[in-house]
């Protein structure tokens, strides 16, 4: 083992051991609550030996012993798999959204308090495996990304608590019972004062110590004086505007800036006036509501969180793609020969030269070679948007159409199809480099 290894796992041994030992600590806890309250003793076990398990872990990681720690870290294959795997763009967003398929067609099953419990354990250790390696270590724990980390967490969390909710108003359902929400002990009253005053004070001291403490152990993410001789490698917007910046990568400032955020804007505006389901208000449920439900987890969890996640931990200098076990190397040159759909209808299939007009000839007649060049982005691009939606009335959202009428569902069908657009583009750009689908630099519209 190197000399730099060796050192930074000394480091790393005592935030290691004191994980481990918070992780024996949160499942002994729960070890606790399962004998007393839901008298389960054999879970109870389990648990009890998942704390011992940790527990155990804790010395071994606070040695800061190389041989031992690698025995309690991700081995090098299985590193460098995750590197070559998530290395690569489009199996990352695709494995986002079949993770979620997955989770929602098993939501009953994944629900279960003992499954979420085991899930979060497994995260948390791999977590903690995962620590050992320099470059990995060094993206989770760096002050700006700590937050995001525990952000991430507590996503996790409030999506398992209210699909938790859901599955079981919608069992509910099935046996004629009102939600939960409607019943008598869920309606039961709270009064401001004592009840309420008294729970947020709690929650002040404990926020406030919680701050405290972070801002002891944490240094605050100061850099140096901004300088236009020297930029930040890679340079990125806040977490909350990584989204948008990786949009910037597949589509020109005023689409993935103006167009699309507005459109975003616009569709929640919309949502009231164009929801035509009176069931699923004031109560969780997916069943009563699924085309709502996975629109918007495909929505916010797709396409904005996990870019946000891409954003944050996979997107390194000169914003490459890098594995998460992997090095940020400055010198990392990835070739593109991001090609438009013009060229490749002009150039690569039919072997001629793109379309220009005559260097003497109007400004009318250079704007019909213009159309004539991009004329099989401009065909693909309206028939998208203008045949889409009548194709979809009807076959396979004719139901929505008959109980929507013709403005709402054109409303929501064209809220949908540029919804679909950003990860349309993401695919193609990863898989065939393809740039613009409309590709107008003389007026300033690339598409």
């Amino acid at each position: 083992m190197h000399g730099n290894e060796a050192e930074f796992l000394a480091t790393i041994s005592g935030f290691l051991g004191g994980f481990y030992v918070t992780l024996s600590i949160m499942n002994g806890v729960a070890a606790l609550y399962v004998w007393e309250k839901l008298h389960k003793p054999r879970l109870a076990c389990y648990w009890a030996g998942v704390a011992i398990v940790f527990l155990i872990l804790a010395p071994i990681a606070l040695s800061g012993n190389p041989q031992w720690m690698k025995a309690i870290s991700v081995p090098l294959s299985i590193q460098r798999i995750a590197n070559m795997i998530l290395g690569i763009p489009w199996v990352y967003s695709t494995g986002t959204f079949l993770l979620m398929l997955g989770l929602f067609l098993g939501r009953k099953f994944f629900v279960k308090a003992v499954v979420a419990w085991a899930g979060l354990n497994l995260c948390l250790l791999l977590m903690g495996m995962s620590m050992t390696n320099p470059s990995f270590a060094g993206i989770v724990t760096k002050p700006d990304n700590v937050p995001i980390v525990g952000m991430v967490f507590l996503l996790g969390f409030f999506t398992w608590l209210s699909a938790s909710k859901a599955v079981t108003n919608d069992t509910r359902a099935k046996n004629n019972l009102e939600p939960l929400e409607k019943t008598d002990d869920a309606q039961e009253k709270v009064l401001v004062w004592p009840d309420l005053v008294y729970t947020e004070m709690i929650c002040m001291i404990a926020l406030t110590a919680i701050l405290i403490l972070w801002a002891v152990l944490l240094q605050a993410p100061l850099e140096e004086p901004a300088s236009s001789v020297k930029t930040p490698n890679p340079s990125k917007a806040p977490w909350y505007f990584l989204g948008l910046q990786e949009m910037l990568v597949y589509y020109d400032p005023w689409m993935a800036g103006v167009v699309l955020p507005s459109l975003i804007v616009f569709g929640l505006m919309a949502i009231p006036f164009i929801d035509f389901n009176p069931q699923g208000n004031g109560y969780y449920t997916i069943n009563e509501r699924k085309f709502a439900y996975l629109t918007f987890q495909f929505g916010f969890l797709v396409l904005w969180v996990t870019l946000i996640v891409l954003g944050t931990f996979l997107r390194g200098p000169n914003w490459n793609f890098f594995g998460p076990y992997e090095i940020w190397d400055t010198h990392k040159v990835v070739a593109l020969n991001n090609v438009d759909l013009s060229e490749y209808f002009w150039v690569i299939t039919l072997d001629r030269a793109l379309p220009r007009a005559p260097e003497d000839a109007s400004a009318l007649i250079e704007l019909g070679y213009i159309v004539w060049r991009e004329l099989p982005g401009i065909l693909l691009l309206g028939g998208y948007l203008i045949a889409t939606p009548p194709l979809l009335a009807m076959t396979i959202f004719r139901k929505f159409f008959v109980r929507m009428g013709f403005i709402r569902f054109m409303v929501l069908s064209n809220l949908l199809l540029f919804m679909m657009l950003l990860p349309i583009k993401m695919v193609l750009r990863w898989t065939v480099n393809l740039k613009y689908i409309i590709h107008i630099d003389e007026y300033f519209l690339n598409f």
